[in-house]
């Protein structure tokens, strides 16, 4: 038997809803749609200004009050927590379900709402996230009344008959029910975070002329009006213009919104007057990073596009675009891209806020400026190398993210020098003396002013430490004075060798320069742990260094260096009162008395090396401590000198080869701060 030929192709509406594709994310695109939906059929009503309103009825779960309930007695109840969205209702007096607009609702991919962007596919975005559909209709036929009502879900559509109605006017309610929790999950939550969305969404019915209708969300009596909402946003009217993309005309809407508004810069991507993607600016134009400013105040900057290319290339769904990212193939000239696209954009937005722009640029100048020269001037030789791009920094940001920026420029300096340096090690192929001295000439100005940046950054370190040593010495608010151990650690970390910390964490410096440079170094370790003592010795003294070098003069033709220094650095709490004989109570007995057991010891260098004649190697001891009555008493007692500051004393004991030395906190920062000043004086830091 020969079936009968068909006209048309029939659709199943299971399949189709399949093949519709709604991101989780997207959740409240259906209840856009209907809105738009709305818009259009207002639009079609022909309702003078004013008339035309939409109303959206948000539908949540019941919530019971929260009591606070305490030994049985009920008290006041407290606030009532809305429940979960579960239903939206659209309700407008447009020109609703009329036959014409029936039988379009009844064909799918219909092209009945073509030039107004339709696609007949808005009521299967309904269906992908919520269960069914239930609208009422009250339309016009000839001058009377009638009201059509039907349901929709994912078997179909049930009913749809018409009948005359008892009232004058027309409406239509569209009521989206069992939001599906996938869908219901990241979807915002409270009214204004909807109006929100949904102005974003609508903003070209907005700011086109003669506006949009009204729009009323309704929250359990909680009224959003869009309108308002909209006045709230504006910082000024929108600027258009047109552009043109490779033949492509391209609508640009310039919007400013106030600060509050949104949180960062965007351009919107536009289809059928409806907002369908955002791509943030941030990081694409130089100088647009946070809020902007003119003379109305602070603002948030968007672009909204549109074009007839977009429109056409839209998805079904209304949530990208079938647009190539680059096309360098065959058609580069003709296809436009996404690149082409955004590169225009961004261009004629830089145009649109080069005012802004040029004022952040100066503030974020001197930011930078004054970043550097009042609290990291290590950065000041690179500043001249950084193009205005790169130092067009947010000048809000703090100062730890200014100098992560900068230090990030400075690693990359640092890495081109070393590449360059060692291509430099050899003239290229048939390279000519002169250029290659040329090449040579510029690498050694380029080194030249890096590890000037490194110099400022030792000496901007010692302002630090300095800084930190003045506040540590004095009297806190309680009265109280801090332990020593913090002090200590500030000269040089606890309980650890130079094997173990930094160079450029300790800060030997502070007592006397020539530390910087030791061939062993012991904080807190007891003596029978330190290699260069050889001693058994349980004690701990707080810092001990050994001094290995080469004397320039005397030369000598054994493998060990002929001449050595031991330093002993003890340190006492500030203030600390109470020194009385005896080595567990005089500071200066104290470290004699570890230098007296280092020498019996028997000195080796870190390497284990034996160094001849340590018995007799040169000592110094160092006390660092406030001058109290009972530590004059034992400066006396030793018959210490007063140094001419009256903030010291020093020795020199003969029966023990060591200098000794007392030096007071305040002799101590004083001193430093003295050795130090012309450097401070030479990168602008203040002295005091």
């Amino acid at each position: 038997m020969v079936p009968k030929p068909r006209i048309g192709i029939e659709t199943n509406l299971g399949g189709r809803l399949r093949n519709t594709p709604l991101p989780f994310s997207h959740g409240l695109l259906p209840l856009f749609e209907a809105v738009v939906n709305s818009i259009h059929g207002i639009e079609e009503a022909h309702l003078p200004a004013g008339v035309g309103e939409i109303r959206i009825i948000i539908d949540r779960e019941p919530q019971a009050r929260l009591f606070d309930a305490k030994d049985g007695d009920t008290k006041a109840p407290g606030p009532t927590p809305k429940g979960e969205i579960i239903s939206f209702t659209v309700v407008d007096n447009g020109i609703g379900f009329d036959d014409e607009n029936f039988e379009a609702f009844m064909t799918l991919d219909t092209e009945h709402k073509a030039s107004k962007g339709g696609r007949g596919i808005g009521r299967l975005l309904w269906l992908k996230a919520f269960e069914r559909v239930a609208i009422k209709s009250s339309y016009l036929r000839e001058e009377k009344v009638f009201t059509r009502e039907f349901g929709f879900s994912a078997s179909g559509i049930i009913g749809g008959a018409t009948v005359p109605a008892d009232g004058t006017g027309r409406a239509t309610t569209v009521q989206l029910t069992g939001f599906g929790p996938r869908y219901r999950a990241p979807t915002r939550k409270t009214a204004e975070g909807i109006a929100n969305a949904l102005l974003e969404h609508c903003l070209w019915y907005f700011v086109r002329p003669g506006g949009s209708p009204a729009i009323v969300i309704d929250d359990d009596g909680e009224r959003t009006v869009l309108d308002d909402l909209f006045e709230l946003h504006m910082h000024r009217a929108a600027v258009s213009e047109q552009v043109n993309v490779k033949g492509e005309i391209f609508d640009l809407l310039h919007v400013k919104l106030r600060a509050h508004a949104s949180a960062s810069h965007a351009i919107a991507y536009c289809a059928d007057n409806r907002l369908v993607t955002e791509e943030k600016l941030s990081g694409k134009i130089p100088g647009l990073h946070s809020k902007l400013k003119d003379d109305e105040g602070e603002f948030v900057y968007q672009c909204y596009i549109s074009s007839s290319l977009l429109d056409a290339a839209v998805r079904p769904e209304r949530s990208s675009f079938n647009i190539p990212e680059e096309d360098d193939g065959l058609f580069e000239a003709s296809v436009v891209s996404w690149k082409d696209i955004r590169d225009t954009i961004i261009g004629k937005a830089t145009e649109h806020l080069s005012p802004q722009l040029a004022a952040v640029r100066e503030r974020a100048d001197t930011r930078v400026q004054s970043f550097v020269s009042t609290k990291a001037p290590r950065y000041r030789p690179i500043l001249d190398r950084l193009s205005k791009d790169e130092l067009n920094i947010d000048p809000d940001i703090s100062d730890k993210e200014l100098e992560l920026t900068l230090h990030r420029h400075l690693a990359d300096f640092e890495r081109e020098l070393i590449h360059e340096g060692h291509d430099l090690l050899a003239p290229r192929g048939n390279e000519s003396a002169d250029n290659y001295r040329t090449r040579v000439q510029a690498y050694l100005s380029k080194a030249e002013d890096i590890k000037r940046s490194d110099l400022a950054n030792y000496v901007a370190h010692r302002r630090v430490v300095l800084d930190l040593l003045a506040a540590a010495i004095k009297r806190k608010p309680d009265g109280r004075y801090e332990r020593e151990d913090l002090i200590h650690t500030l000269i040089m970390p606890m309980r650890t060798t130079s094997t173990e910390v930094l160079l450029d964490n300790c800060n030997l410096w502070l007592v006397d320069e020539r530390l910087a440079f030791h061939d062993y170094l012991a904080s807190d370790k007891t003596l029978s742990t330190m290699p260069i003592t050889g001693s058994t010795s349980g004690k701990e003294p707080d810092i001990v260094a050994l001094n290995v070098f080469d004397n320039p003069i005397l030369v000598s033709a054994s493998p060990t260096p002929p001449l050595a220094s031991i330093v002993v650095i003890e340190l006492k709490r500030p203030m600390r009162d109470g020194a009385q004989p005896g080595e567990e109570k005089d500071p200066i007995e104290q470290a004699i008395g570890y230098l007296d057991r280092i020498r019996q010891g028997k000195v080796m260098t870190a390497q284990g090396r034996p160094i001849p004649s340590s018995e007799d190697i040169p000592g110094f001891c160092y006390i660092i401590c406030d001058i109290t009555s009972s530590m004059e008493e034992r400066c006396r007692m030793h018959d210490l000198t007063r140094t001419s500051d009256g903030l010291g004393y020093f020795a020199y004991k003969k029966n023990f080869k060591a200098y000794v030395e007392v030096i007071s906190f305040d002799r101590l920062v004083t001193a430093a701060k003295e050795r130090n000043k012309a450097f401070f004086d030479k990168l602008g830091l203040p002295t005091c």
